[in-house]
């Protein structure tokens, strides 16, 4: 979900702690921990499990900084976020990371004072039906009602598609993906619309996924990524280096399986080795350790293994690489170099 309307304190809040920001890892090492803004719950990105224990695709994200900095992916406090308080927690310094699928826009970069650290995965706003009623395309959508959450790119991204097409559609306002799921399955909207994998996410929640279908139009970009406030760049540079040795790692091979062994003395790969710490100092460069990259990794192992386990085409929300593969396979996935 991508939020676009901005109040008018949130700018001023964000210059405020950019202002004093530069200090995010002392402050996240004296407390012990990393508090990291998620949903509020979307099953393969991040949702508790029956325990009461948060996983999924962002929260491995969350874990992997952790992990970094401490050695530990439970030292970590998750914050549940939606999409209007999403930005103010991040900006007040109630929490260090946002990773709750935010997609990347020039006004948030900018005016609302935050840095994207990465993407770490390419989306795209879709929609979905019940399969009953036989819609194969979204321009067949004219006077259905559609289940929106106000004040995002979604909202204007929905507007300008039907606009464009001549068709019209009456906009049922939600706050939350639960609130969507709930309204959507009881009929109170014909079509949900969010980015596609979050329609995909939530149709594997239901107590028959066969009945609903995403139809095939993709109708905006969606860049997801992690942010942090503007002002602290080193913190911003840990986070993004952190995301970036997942993504090198799944390109070198190096995954939860084989780490251990591959830390244990050098390779014939000066990359490797350097990612790894057992060649050079890039651990000092962002003020950590020059195993954190192999903490990182062991968390919850290397991009595809993440992807793989909370999201997968084997799982039940059964969603394909495509952009988000390696760009050696075709993909946008693409770490800069580490030397």
């Amino acid at each position: 979900m991508k939020k676009t309307v901005f109040l008018g304190t949130l700018t001023a809040a964000g210059l405020v702690a950019a202002a004093a920001g530069a200090q995010t890892l002392a402050d996240v090492q004296s407390r012990g921990n990393l508090n990291c803004g998620v949903t509020t719950g979307l099953t393969g990105f991040a949702a508790p499990d029956a325990n009461g224990v948060w996983e999924g695709f962002d929260v491995d994200v969350c874990r992997a900084v952790a992990a970094a900095i401490f050695g530990d992916k439970n030292a970590v406090e998750f914050v549940p976020t939606t999409g209007e308080t999403r930005f103010t927690a991040l900006s007040s310094g109630e929490i260090d990371l946002l990773a709750r699928n935010t997609t990347w826009t020039m006004s948030r970069d900018t005016d609302l004072g935050f840095d994207f650290i990465g993407v770490n995965y390419y989306d795209g706003q879709g929609f979905m039906v019940p399969t009953e009623l036989g819609v194969t395309s979204a321009k067949e959508l004219d006077g259905a009602t559609v289940c929106i959450q106000t004040g995002t790119t979604t909202e204007l991204n929905l507007a300008d598609y039907f606009r464009a097409n001549n068709i019209s559609y009456e906009p049922v306002p939600i706050q939350t993906n639960a609130e969507a799921q709930q309204q959507y399955l009881a009929g109170a909207c014909d079509v949900y619309t969010t980015d596609a994998s979050g329609l995909a996410a939530t149709r594997a929640t239901f107590e028959n996924p066969g009945d609903h279908v995403l139809l095939p139009e993709i109708i905006s970009k969606e860049p997801l990524g992690p942010l942090v406030r503007h002002g602290d760049n080193e913190w911003g540079d840990l986070t993004m280096w952190v995301l970036n040795a997942l993504i090198a790692a799944e390109e070198l091979g190096i995954t939860s399986a084989n780490i251990s062994d591959m830390a244990a003395e050098a390779t014939n790969n000066p990359e490797v080795n350097r990612i790894l710490g057992t060649e050079g100092e890039l651990g000092a460069m962002i003020g950590l350790d020059n195993d954190w990259a192999v903490n990182a990794i062991s968390a919850g192992g290397n991009y595809g293994e993440i992807f793989e386990r909370n999201i997968g085409e084997n799982t039940p929300i059964g969603l394909a690489r495509g952009l988000n593969a390696q760009w050696t396979d075709g993909g946008l996935l693409y770490a800069p170099p580490f030397r």
